[in-house]
């Protein structure tokens, strides 16, 4: 079931489509009314935008914004904002309705929101860019707001966007408001940890599920799919605590080392090597990127991009368990397979919510107008990060159902309960 007719913009499942099929799994589940069924499946804003904006070239180029807020009853809508040339609206409404369960999983008091504007950042100037957000923002000017929607970057944008994005709502105020938004830089009120938050929730999840699955860490071995933020994160970070990092990859190809890969010196790689892995000397080039997702390896982290894993290769993955770093890289068709052979998904709703979790950290210091110690903040983020995943596993006992469908249901049973209480009109 969807809100609309599957956009014809990507070759991949729907990710709307995606996401609707396990809400409905969970919604059986839990026997929801039709009342809470219809009222959490439908976005509660939507707001589409024309941006016209000045080019370098004197020209004028109009652009379509995008900014869904899927719920408001657990507190203010929170979401990132995507640059990119293939956005449209199904994907923003799924991301938002991804991220109402996500803030519900953690049990932090924000529902869901995402945003978007059609464009390529690669081929823009840094003051097309900057003109462009402010324009968002603008447009954007009723919809923001520390207790309405949080805004945060996403792909294509980062702290730079972020604090355009203050600095343009805080001139419309007449005042500095730092808790608009959160991924800013440390010197406008971002936080400490905010950087590895979500690599870092991908491997307290880990961890909690290998000890569910009796595998010793200091005997496991791993393999990353991406290596952006998220993925080079969650492999420093496992590496750290014993695991053997065989393969690694990112969009130029992937490479694998059976001995293990060094990951500090991959990272350091990549970092003088224009933020790509290629050429990279501490492991054979594969053949096929795709086969990294197929080794023979205990954990997999998919950390790139949504469907990677799919109907296709689903039947040929060997890892006793799947640590979902990026936002829907298995499609729901894939989910059935990976289950009938035993294989255990800590779902994206859990597995990266560690970058929202410390967003709401950001948030919560800017209200203060305190600043916390990245101890502070790592030791906090762990522990809703582990509390999440006992909630999720014992749901997943309760139910009988598997780690992904029992996220849905923690999520949308908490969210309906609150529904319920609040009231309809």
């Amino acid at each position: 079931m969807a809100y609309l007719e599957p956009a014809p913009i990507k070759d991949r499942e729907n990710p709307l489509e995606s996401m609707m099929e396990r809400f409905n799994i969970a919604a059986e589940k839990l026997g929801l009314s039709d009342e809470v069924y219809n009222v959490l499946k439908n976005p509660a804003k939507q707001v589409i935008v024309s941006l016209p904006i000045t080019m370098d070239n004197g020209k004028i180029q109009v652009f379509e914004g995008i900014r869904v807020i899927h719920s408001n009853i657990l507190g203010p809508a929170k979401g990132g904002i995507r640059f990119a040339p293939d956005v449209h609206l199904d994907e923003v409404r799924a991301l938002a309705a991804w991220m109402t369960w996500k803030c519900a999983v953690v049990d932090i008091p924000y529902g869901g929101g995402k945003g978007g504007v059609r464009c390529n950042p690669r081929e823009m100037s840094k003051g097309e860019i900057e003109r462009l957000m402010r324009a968002y923002t603008m447009a954007m000017i009723d919809v923001f707001g520390p207790d309405k929607d949080i805004p945060a970057p996403d792909m294509g944008t980062g702290p730079r966007e972020m604090a355009w994005l203050m600095d343009e709502y805080s001139k419309a105020h007449g005042m500095t408001v730092q808790a608009v938004v959160t991924g800013k830089p440390l010197v406008l009120g971002g936080s400490l940890g905010r950087t590895e938050a979500t690599g870092r929730g991908v491997m307290v999840s880990a961890l909690a599920a290998m000890q569910k699955l009796k595998i010793n860490p200091f005997q496991a071995t791993c393999a990353v799919q991406g290596f952006g933020n998220v993925g080079s994160w969650a492999a420093r970070l496992l590496e750290e605590r014993g695991l053997k990092i065989v393969a690694i990859s990112d969009h130029t190809g992937a490479f694998y080392n059976e001995k293990g890969i060094n990951i500090v010196e991959a990272i350091a790689y990549r970092d003088s090597n224009n933020g790509t892995l290629e050429g990279f000397k501490g492991g054979d080039k594969m053949e096929d990127a795709g086969d990294l997702l197929t080794l023979e390896v205990d954990v997999l982290v998919p950390a790139a991009v949504e469907d990677v894993i799919t109907a296709a290769n689903a039947d040929k993955i060997k890892a006793k368990l799947i640590v979902e770093g990026a936002n829907g890289p298995t499609s729901a068709k894939a989910d059935a397979i990976l289950n009938e052979k035993g294989i255990m998904a800590v779902p994206d709703i859990l597995a990266n919510a560690g970058g929202v979790t410390v967003s709401y950290f950001e948030w919560v210091q800017n209200r203060l107008g305190y600043k916390w110690t990245a101890d502070r903040v790592n030791r906090r983020s762990d522990r809703i990060m582990k509390d999440a995943f006992d909630n999720v596993y014992q749901a997943a006992v309760k139910y009988e159902v598997p780690m992904r469908i029992a996220a849905y249901i923690v999520a949308i049973d908490k969210v309906a309960k609150t529904y319920t209480f609040r009231g309809g009109f």
